[in-house]
């Protein structure tokens, strides 16, 4: 008997791609399945201050949220940005063409040199080739002043992640038979979105229609560092087609189809997503995840994506990847142009 799929409809950078996915509902994760991995030796004695930083911002992006929306609208995307900066409102946005619309709230904004926690500058101090492809804009923070301290806790979040993001960067480029500092320049302005969104439990309606909180995609950058609170909703779809749940709610769990694990939220980690760029990059050493979120507890969930990538075009030549013989038969074209 064949089993039955259905083709799940992406989009990328590329175009449309498509992935099959198998007729089974969501089931728990299994820990092989999404490993952990111990950054603490990349840090000293830092933990306890990003913990204090993490609730900080996510309390402010609550605050956010729950204002009125007419002073939401005062930092509204589609009114004042022209790179997706800002707030978003509830089912204004359809990531994946193959679902419904997003039930979900967001606030984004993006990398600007001068609030950079390594080398702040003025943009009229970055180089041309570079500053064209700056995509902050002052308006989120000028729009949310009447909000104390906002700009301060949100950016103090965002700069923990940006000097995580640069030091795992070089974990990459060592795994790649790369020197360390192969990605150094060129995330000296990265591309640095902070984006936090906000879903509210879903409506009966939505729950019966089955309306997902953010849509199927995967990531367009090198990668991201996700926070997420214990509520959950995360979920990845695996290269056999089959959704799994990186975490939910602790009280609800249903393991009588599966043998896998629950695997549930793990105080102080990060879920890291590898992106189409970094994909692009390495030949597929590394792959792109396909995820979506889906709140289906009656609490309102937190999430405090940052996506890194680099700003500036580049060429990585096939010899750079030629060290073993297996990354040779995986990357045999000639020149690897990041767009």
């Amino acid at each position: 008997m064949t089993m039955s799929v259905t083709k799940l409809k992406l989009r990328t950078a590329l175009g449309p791609v498509y992935r099959d996915v198998l007729p089974y509902e969501p089931r728990d994760c299994t820990p092989e399945e999404i490993p952990v991995i111990d950054l603490q030796p990349m840090f000293s004695s830092e933990l306890s201050e990003r913990k204090k930083t993490i609730a900080r911002c996510k309390e402010q992006i609550l605050k956010f949220m729950k204002q009125p929306l007419e002073m939401k609208e005062l930092v509204e995307s589609h009114k004042y940005s022209k790179f997706y900066n800002g707030y978003l409102g509830r089912r204004k946005t359809q990531i994946s063409p193959s679902e419904t619309v997003d039930v979900r709230e967001g606030f984004t904004f993006r990398y600007s040199p001068d609030l950079d926690p390594d080398h702040p500058k003025d943009i009229s101090q970055v180089p041309d080739e570079i500053r064209r492809w700056i995509r902050g804009e002052d308006f989120v923070w000028e729009g949310t002043q009447h909000l104390p301290e906002f700009k301060r806790d949100c950016v103090a979040y965002w700069s923990a992640c940006l000097r995580l993001a640069r030091k795992m960067v070089r974990m990459f480029a060592l795994s790649l038979d790369l020197e360390e500092d192969y990605w150094d320049e060129k995330v000296t302005h990265p591309g640095a979105d902070g984006v936090f969104n906000y879903y509210p439990a879903r409506t009966q309606d939505e729950i019966e229609q089955k309306c997902v909180g953010l849509g199927s995609h995967t990531d367009l950058q090198l990668f991201t560092l996700l926070w997420q609170d214990s509520v959950g909703g995360l979920q990845i779809l695996t290269r056999e087609g089959q959704w799994i749940k990186v975490s939910e709610s602790s009280k609800s769990s249903n393991l009588s189809k599966f043998d896998g694990v629950k695997a549930p939220p793990i105080e102080g980690t990060i879920v890291v997503n590898i992106g189409d760029y970094m994909m692009r990059l390495c030949n597929d050493i590394y792959k792109s995840t396909v995820h979506r979120v889906t709140n289906e507890s009656t609490q309102e969930r937190v999430s405090m994506p940052f996506f890194f990538g680099c700003q500036k075009r580049f060429q990585m030549e096939r010899e750079e990847f030629a060290g073993k013989e297996v990354k040779q038969s995986m990357a045999p074209s000639a020149v690897v142009v990041a767009g």
